[in-house]
């Protein structure tokens, strides 16, 4: 692949060229200055006076649409940009397959920004994916241009519109940027990655602030065990990467010590994970430990929510809940019965159709640094209640019930346990 390649590397550019053809022209030049090849694909539907490598009419094709029939009009804006979006992760996926792609990059305004990096996320980790947007620092929409690919976003804070001495020194920079990483990358790390785990297994281990006694233990002792270990900041962005990342098989195992995307995703937390989260070690047959640390609290801060009535402290009664207030941002609200209830059922229909080996694990001392006893969110009648619900509806060999609070000593149960699962898989 492109790692393992002599010839002259390329970058893709994702153009609207009916809208911004001029200035994708420009950067194609500057690109091509540093040495680089280009491939220009032309996303936009109209005529342009500029040429593409990959024409919009092929763009459209690929997408399952005819151009002329969409110039035609009768189909509506949002299925002509998916027609667009679904014809370009077509051809760049072609491109990558046969080696003619090592990075991408593409500009423009909030329409330029969501089609080019809804490409851009369906390449693998390591391959550089370089926005220049106006709309990059938008707090509305920046979380769902990025998702959870490794992508770089450079805002252009002026509108990209003509070749004025703002945009071109923009587009100097984007353009050094790009051919930076390119030469710099060697492409998709996951064919290193699963050669490297012919060798040294690779495991991802969940944690979260709340649970850092445990995971550090856990990573220090699988590092000595041999396994290389990556780990997994459980904040609902990283832990849904992760489920990715299983999935391209990158992870040959998974200490998930801080499963609560689940509950977050249920209960309407900060820290949702998508509903598949929990899912695809269990559809890879990999072996996966798992802890209940997290599943005691939604995170639903920030704290001004309380002072202004937002509608999710209403709805969920946040208000007569034991609270912890790490901060202005976070907040931490106890679980209900209720709730723990459909969060065991949740976990358990989830886990009980792995095809590989699973241990679910339960500290009796609490579940986190807030959970213990004398914590902010204690409450074992809460945690029994969940345990009980996870005994009804959890195969029996998953579930174990063990005494450490989570801390170090719930850590040795851990990294025991996840050994010996690998071990008897092997």
């Amino acid at each position: 692949m492109a790692q393992e390649r002599s010839e002259t590397k390329t970058v893709v550019i994702l153009g609207t060229l009916d809208t911004k053809g001029q200035e994708t022209m420009f950067l194609k030049a500057l690109i091509e200055q540093q040495g680089l090849k280009t491939i220009v694909i032309n996303m936009g539907t109209y005529e342009s006076a500029f040429p593409a490598d990959i024409t919009n009419e092929e763009v459209a094709k690929a997408g399952g649409v005819d151009l002329e029939d969409i110039r035609a009009g009768g189909l509506p804006r949002d299925k002509i940009t998916e027609v667009m979006i679904e014809g370009a992760i077509k051809h760049v996926a072609q491109l990558l397959a046969r080696g003619k792609l090592d990075g991408v990059v593409s500009l423009g305004g909030a329409s330029a920004t969501a089609m080019a990096t809804r490409v851009m996320k369906t390449l693998p980790f390591g391959v550089p994916k370089f926005m220049v947007s106006s709309a990059a620092a938008m707090p509305q929409y920046a979380a769902g241009y990025f998702g959870t690919a490794d992508i770089v976003m450079f805002s252009s804070v002026t509108e990209i519109a003509g070749l004025n001495i703002l945009v071109k020194d923009v587009l100097i920079r984007a353009a050094g940027a790009i051919c930076g990483l390119v030469k710099a990358s060697g492409g998709s790390i996951i064919p290193m990655l699963r050669e490297r785990a012919k060798r040294q297994p690779l495991v991802a281990v969940t944690g979260f602030h709340y649970s850092e006694k445990c995971t550090q233990y856990v990573l220090e002792h699988l590092e000595k065990l041999g396994y290389e270990v990556i780990r997994i900041h459980a904040q609902g962005i990283a832990d849904r990467a992760m489920e990715e990342m299983i999935r391209q098989g990158i992870f040959d195992g998974v200490v998930d010590i801080v499963p609560a995307g689940v509950s977050e995703e249920l209960l309407g937390g900060n820290r949702a994970a998508g509903p598949d989260r929990l899912e695809a070690a269990g559809e890879r047959g990999i072996p996966q430990v798992v802890a209940p640390c997290g599943f005691e609290m939604i995170s639903c801060g920030p704290i001004e929510r309380k002072d202004k009535n937002d509608p999710l402290w209403v709805s969920r009664n946040l208000a007569g809940r034991k609270l912890y207030i790490h901060d202005a941002f976070r907040v931490q609200a106890r679980t209900l019965p209720d709730e723990l209830r459909l969060v065991a059922k949740v976990i358990a229909d989830k886990l009980n159709k792995a095809k590989g080996p699973v241990k679910f694990l339960v500290p009796l001392r609490g579940w986190s640094s807030l959970s213990v006893e004398g914590g902010p969110l204690y409450d074992p009648e809460g945690d029994n209640v969940f345990i009980g619900e996870l005994k009804k509806y959890l195969k029996a060999e998953i579930i174990e019930i063990d005494a450490p609070l989570v801390s170090a000593e719930f850590g040795e149960s851990v990294v025991k346990a996840f050994d010996e699962l690998m071990k008897g898989r092997g």
